[in-house]
């Protein structure tokens, strides 16, 4: 029974490894904890059982009441006995959590928080594999078949991410499989009582049994192949995340942090270079709205010290009942409730959806797309933004500077306060931030120092390409420099206002693009921005614009946060691209003061696929061509060794002539030899092409048959009814067997047209399927690469085990045990 328990433990370990993929989808290790007691208790009841001598079917009861037990004190109801032993009303509460755990699943996005519901579930799982991995690996004795549930545990991450799920746990889930079967096959040889090396010959105690070798080189390439060729096959990546990624404009268009689609990488970082590309449009918004402000679809909220990335989104489905914003409206603050409908096209792939700020109603989305209230975000965690268009009402808030002085200060309690306040400690922005506020005795004055100390009187320009700093650090790089794009201003504004003890974060989504005249925008990556967003008591999150306005096509300023480049406020006119205050981004590039900035570029969507695309017809017919080709080797071997055995068939090699004079002077030819090497030599390439026309043509070919008895066979069994044929594989038979056995060769006989009519009746004889795969891809010289390929492979390990033995002589181990090496 030893022998079971170790089996049963070590079935309940691997169990626990298998579920190592889960950890991507968790944000603690909770789920861990729990799983391993709920795993520990069955593996206990389970070797229980075994004391006992129980049955199967006994031990499957034992497994499932330990599980149950362990169930009752991980998540307890309140009613149990000794604080284990469950009640009706327990199975209860199992109940009312498996029932929670299904809105759950769609309320939150990966990675989720320690909810007891997805606990519950997450555990209920694991420990209802290890029940069954512990009835194959013990019980049935077939531990191979335990890998499909352990494989089942590895299906719940690939069925949640976006796009693929880390390398790694899947090689610890591996790792613990190839561990329950090599405890299975030691315990099974120690059963039989000695190990066998398959040549016949004892194994010496300090050598490894080459079965076992073989057997874990053959796992540890599977686990590799499993691995790596997934990572070698490329990927469709072409979305917006590429541009934002680390703000080097070289980011891979997939979740960040470890494969989460929850954690979108929109890391505003404060340094980098954003690649500029061709215009490629990406989404196409109508609006009744006349000036309507920046469509957004992420945001960045948790400050490092190399800049802003985003949290882990949650939310609620975005189909139902959203937070209506009019409920704070108050003195100062003008919000009206707008329509829009939005186009996504194909070359924008990420899990947001671009929406405008405080949605209320959607139209023409799933239950899989979320929205988070906190951040005014639509996420989803199974799918993408490519091709999707959809509806939704929102409500515009504009603000008048009176009512934003007015508001209140957060309370240092405040839940915001504290995690939107955040910052790293950096001497130079402290003391920047304290002469910038000073005197100021709200928060929106300290928020408009900050602003208005990005222009271009301080010193600030627009540049694509960013200036290094030696002082270490970014953001002082930046502050120093005074050089940047969209992304370094609003993330340095966020900073700075974080600094001053106001809730910031950073805002991406899309400036405003060409106006058909009818509320129609057509985004492109040219509009791609990240602004600043300011949270106010009683008001909420209001955006600030610190990236200077005559650099950015589509710009949006407002009362409360006004172009303070430009000379004069310009009036917009209904249906413009400046909101009420604002400046025409129009007129930017005309202004003298602004001659010497850069055109926004946006934020570059990296490889997401230009509108003016190089035609693809020519990779296409060289692919095809290429595929043609490659088809085509098998035949051209085939015919280029057809046409050197004829070469040599064609020609009589019975004798060798010479030209001698003659009494009168004439030449005559006489015969002054027979070439016997050159008769064999062609007597066997006629044999050869016979027997690989033979295997083309799917006709039994038996090496063990003499040329004559073969002959004959095709003569009664295939030849019979063409007379040419059976007297050319007669022939052919005749001169293979005299070119072998006798003496003096067979000479003096063509045997290419024997071949030409033995190869015409068998292709009478086959069906065109036959012959279409003999002329295409010839049988024989598949077989013949086929056999070149296995004597390699035996060569190779031959060498390789010889080499092993030489080394295993000297091996270390057998020194230590003061073993003579032999």
């Amino acid at each position: 029974m030893t022998a079971h328990r170790n089996l049963g433990f070590v079935a309940a370990a691997a169990t626990l490894l298998a579920a190592a993929p889960l950890s991507a989808i968790f944000e603690r290790w909770t789920w861990l904890i729990q799983a391993a007691i709920v795993v520990a208790a069955v593996a206990g009841a389970a070797a229980l059982s075994r004391l006992g001598r129980a049955p199967l079917w006994g031990q499957v009861l034992a497994m499932l009441a330990g599980l149950t037990l362990a169930l009752t004190w991980v998540f307890p109801g309140g009613t149990e006995f000794f604080a284990f032993v469950p009640t009706p009303a327990t199975f209860a509460h199992f109940g009312d959590l498996l029932n929670a755990s299904l809105s759950d699943m769609r309320s939150y996005g990966v990675q989720v928080p320690d909810v007891d519901s997805l606990l519950f579930i997450a555990v209920l799982g694991i420990g209802a594999v290890a029940v069954v991995v512990d009835v194959l690996a013990v019980g049935l004795r077939r531990p191979a078949l335990a890998g499909l549930p352990m494989l089942a545990i590895y299906s719940v991450p690939v069925a949640v991410y976006v796009d693929s799920v880390p390398a790694t746990p899947f090689v610890v889930g591996a790792c613990g499989y190839l561990w329950l079967l090599v405890t299975d096959n030691v315990d099974r040889v120690r059963r039989f009582g000695r190990r066998f090396t398959g040549e016949g010959r004892d194994v010496d105690v300090w050598e490894a049994s080459p079965l076992a070798a073989a057997g874990r080189r053959l796992a540890v390439v599977g686990v590799v192949l499993a691995v790596a060729l997934p990572l070698a096959v490329p990927g469709m990546t072409g979305g917006l995340m590429s541009a934002v990624g680390d703000g080097t404009g070289t980011g891979n268009g997939r979740p960040g942090q470890g494969g989460s689609p929850g954690r979108i990488d929109l890391f505003a970082a404060l340094s980098g270079q954003l690649n500029q590309s061709e215009v490629t449009e990406l989404v196409k918004v109508t609006t009744n709205e006349p000036a309507p402000f920046y469509l957004r679809f992420g945001v960045a909220d948790e400050l490092l010290p190399t800049g802003f990335r985003v949290r882990v989104p949650s939310g609620k489905p975005a189909n139902r009942n959203l937070p209506d914003p009019t409920e704070r409206s108050g003195r100062g603050v003008t919000q009206q409730r707008y329509r829009a409908s939005v186009e996504v096209s194909k070359n924008l792939t990420m899990p947001l959806l671009p929406v405008y700020a405080e949605p209320v109603k959607t139209e023409d989305l799933s239950g899989n797309w979320l929205y988070d209230a906190n951040r005014q975000i639509v996420f989803s965690n199974r799918e993408n933004s490519r091709g999707k268009r959809y509806a939704f009402d929102y409500v515009r808030s504009t603000f008048s500077p009176t009512a934003l002085r007015a508001a209140p200060s957060q309370p240092a309690d405040d839940p915001v306060l504290a995690q939107q306040t955040v910052t790293p400690s950096v001497r130079a922005v402290d003391r920047l931030v304290d002469q910038l506020v000073k005197g100021r005795t709200n928060d929106y004055d300290k928020v408009r120092a900050i602003y208005d100390y990005f222009s271009v009187e301080n010193g600030f320009s627009y540049s694509l390409a960013t200036r290094s700093g030696t002082s270490g650090d970014d953001i002082t790089n930046f502050l120093n420099t005074k050089v940047g794009f969209c992304q370094q201003y609003a993330a340095a504004m966020a900073w700075l206002v974080r600094s001053a003890g106001i809730p910031a974060r950073v805002a991406f989504g899309f400036t405003n693009g060409s106006n058909s005249g009818d509320g129609t925008y057509v985004l492109t990556n040219k509009n791609l921005h990240a602004w600043t967003e300011v949270f106010f008591g009683d008001i909420g999150w209001v955006p600030f614009d610190a990236t200077p306005a005559g650099s950015v096509q589509g710009s949006v300023r407002s009362a409360w946060a006004p172009d303070t480049d430009a000379p004069e406020e310009v009036t917009p006119v209904p249906g413009s691209t400046a909101a009420p205050g604002g400046v025409d981004p129009s007129a930017g590039a005309e202004d003298p003061d602004r001659l010497d900035k850069d055109a926004d570029q946006g934020l570059a969507v990296g490889d997401g696929g230009p509108a003016r695309q190089s035609p693809v017809w020519p990779w296409w017919v060289g692919g095809v061509l290429a595929l043609l080709a490659l088809l085509a080797v098998p035949a051209l071997r085939r015919s280029a060794l057809r046409r050197r055995r004829r070469a040599r068939a064609s020609v009589p090699a019975a004798t060798t002539m010479a030209a001698v004079p003659g009494q009168r002077g004439e030449a005559r030819e006489i015969v002054v030899g027979v070439d016997a090497d050159r008769a064999r030599a062609d007597a066997h390439a006629a044999w050869d092409e016979l027997l690989d026309t033979l295997v083309d043509f799917h006709v039994r070919v038996d090496l063990t048959e003499t040329p004559r008895t073969t002959a004959e066979r095709l003569t009664r069994e295939t030849l019979a009814e063409d007379a040419a044929a059976v007297t050319g594989v007669r022939l052919l038979g005749r001169a293979e067997e005299r070119a072998r056995y006798a003496r003096d060769p067979l000479t003096g006989e063509e045997l290419h047209p024997a071949l030409r009519s033995v190869r015409g009746a068998l292709a009478a004889r086959a069906n065109r399927r036959t012959r279409l795969l003999a002329a295409l891809l010839p049988p024989s010289v598949l077989l013949r690469w086929r056999t070149a390929l296995t004597e390699r492979s035996t060569r190779l390990v031959t060498t390789t085990g010889q080499v092993r033995q030489r080394l295993l002589r000297w091996n270390p181990r057998r020194l230590l045990a003061g073993r003579p090496a032999r």
